[in-house]
C-alpha cells in the first residue's frame, strides 16, 4: 500500500487503474437542478448490540446507531446498522454471534481445492522471484537466513495489486460473502497482504490492533485470514483475545517511536488467558475486528504457514490516512452501494506516522 507497483514489478500484474467498481463521483445535485437540502441534525444514541458482548475492561457495551436522516438523499435504509440484520450467504448464525461477541471467528472448509491450488501457484511464482533478492523492498521483506538457494520470506505486501488472480479471490470468492454476513450488505476492499511464517523460526509477530496502523471514521472493518497450508500446533498459528474488541485501544508508540506493538505494561493488561489460536486444515479461514488485540509466536515447526489476509470495510468508513491511496484496488466498492454519509464512531482512534509504508516486521524490531 501507498506504492505504486507497476513501477516494481512486471510479472503477473498489476491489473489496471481504479476502474468501474471505484465510486463514482456524486455531483452536487441532479443534472442541471440544486444540490440537495441540508439535512437537519440528528442525535446519535447507544443502543445495545444484537449480540450482547461480555465487556472484559469494564462498562457497558454499546453499538452505536443513528437515526434515518429526514432527506431523500440517503441511499442507505439506516446508517450505522448491524449485519445481522440482513440474511446470512454462508456464515451460520453461531458463527457471526461468535465473531461480533469475541471479536473473532474461525471457519473451516469455505475456501475449496480449485482456490488453494491457483493461490499456491501464484504464491510460489513470487517465492521463486524472491531468489534474485539479498535485500528486502517495497514489496519483499525478506526473513533472516533468505538466500537463493532456500528463500525465506515475512512478507509479500499488497499481492492483490500485483496479479489477477489474488485480486479475483479477493473481489469474487466465498470470502466476500463472509464480509457480507459480517459488515453488511455495502461492503469496499482496502488491502492484502501475504504472511509466510517461515518454518524453523519465522518471526513472531507481537500483540497488536490493526486499526492504528490505518485509522476510519469507525471500527467497521475486519480481516479475513486463509490457511494455504495445513495448520497445526506450534506453526506460529495467530492468537485472537476474546472480547478485547470491546477494549481500549492501545497507543502503538514508544515515546515518539512508532513500534506497532503493544508495550509490556498493556499486555499485562490484556487477559491472555483468553486468547484463542485456531489451527485446522488449509482453506480454512480466520476472521477478526480492525479491534482485536492478537498475536503470533515463532514458528518452531519444519514447514511454512503461509497466511493471504485481506481487509474489508463497510461502504460508509472511511479511511483517516492515505495508505492505499496508489493500490489499484485500495476502497474499492465490491458489493453493494457506495455510501453517501460518513459514519463516524465517537471513540478515538490512535494515527500512525506519515511517511512511507514499512511492514510490521520492521516496525515491531525497530529496523531501519
Amino acid at each position: 500500500p501507498g506504492i505504486d507497483p507497476r513501477q516494481l514489478i512486471g510479472r503477473g500484474g498489476p491489473r489496471g487503474g481504479g476502474g468501474a467498481g471505484k465510486n463514482p463521483p456524486r455531483g452536487p445535485g441532479p443534472a442541471g437542478g440544486p444540490p440537495p437540502p441540508k439535512p437537519p441534525p440528528r442525535e446519535c444514541a447507544p443502543t445495545p448490540s444484537a449480540f450482547p458482548r461480555r465487556n472484559l475492561f469494564g462498562g457497558a457495551p454499546r453499538v452505536w446507531r443513528c437515526p434515518r436522516p429526514n432527506t431523500a438523499d440517503v441511499d442507505r435504509a439506516e446508517a450505522g446498522y448491524l449485519a445481522s440484520d440482513y440474511p446470512a450467504h454462508v456464515l451460520s448464525d453461531a458463527q457471526r454471534a461468535h465473531y461480533h461477541d469475541h471479536g473473532w471467528c474461525s471457519v473451516a472448509g469455505i475456501v475449496d481445492d480449485v482456490w488453494l491450488k491457483r493461490l499456491r501457484t501464484v504464491t510460489d511464482e513470487f517465492v521463486e522471484q524472491s531468489r534474485a533478492l539479498t535485500e528486502s523492498n517495497v514489496l519483499f521483506d525478506l526473513d533472516v537466513g533468505h538466500s537463493a538457494d532456500e528463500p525465506r520470506l515475512r512478507r509479500l505486501s499488497s499481492p492483490t495489486d500485483l496479479h489477477d488472480t489474488f485480486w479475483e479471490f479477493a473481489s469474487q470468492s466465498a470470502i466476500v460473502d463472509v464480509a457480507v454476513d459480517l459488515l453488511g450488505p455495502d461492503v469496499k476492499f482496502h488491502h492484502s497482504k501475504l504472511n509466510f511464517k517461515a518454518g524453523h523460526g519465522g518471526e513472531e509477530v507481537k500483540w497488536h490492533q490493526d486499526i492504528q496502523f490505518w485509522p476510519h471514521t469507525n471500527y467497521d472493518l475486519l480481516t479475513i485470514g486463509v490457511f494455504l497450508e495445513d495448520v497445526e500446533p506450534g506453526m506460529g498459528e495467530v492468537g485472537f483475545v476474546s472480547g478485547s474488541h470491546d477494549g481500549p485501544l492501545f497507543d502503538l508508540y514508544d515515546g515518539d517511536v512508532w513500534v506497532g506493538a503493544l508495550a509490556d505494561a498493556d499486555v499485562a493488561r490484556v487477559d491472555l488467558g483468553l486468547a484463542t489460536y485456531p489451527t485446522g486444515p488449509a482453506g480454512t479461514i480466520t476472521v477478526h475486528n480492525c479491534r482485536t488485540v492478537h498475536g503470533s509466536a515463532p514458528n518452531r515447526s519444519s514447514r511454512s504457514r503461509p497466511l493471504l489476509l485481506q481487509t474489508y470495510a463497510a461502504a460508509d468508513t472511511f479511511a483517516y490516512t492515505d495508505l492505499v491511496k496508489l493500490s489499484p484496488h485500495g476502497e474499492e466498492l465490491i458489493r453493494g452501494e457506495p455510501a453517501r454519509w460518513a459514519r463516524h464512531d465517537p471513540r478515538p482512534c490512535l494515527v500512525p506516522p506519515t511517511g512511507p509504508y514499512r511492514p510490521i516486521f520492521v516496525s515491531q524490531q525497530r529496523e531501519r
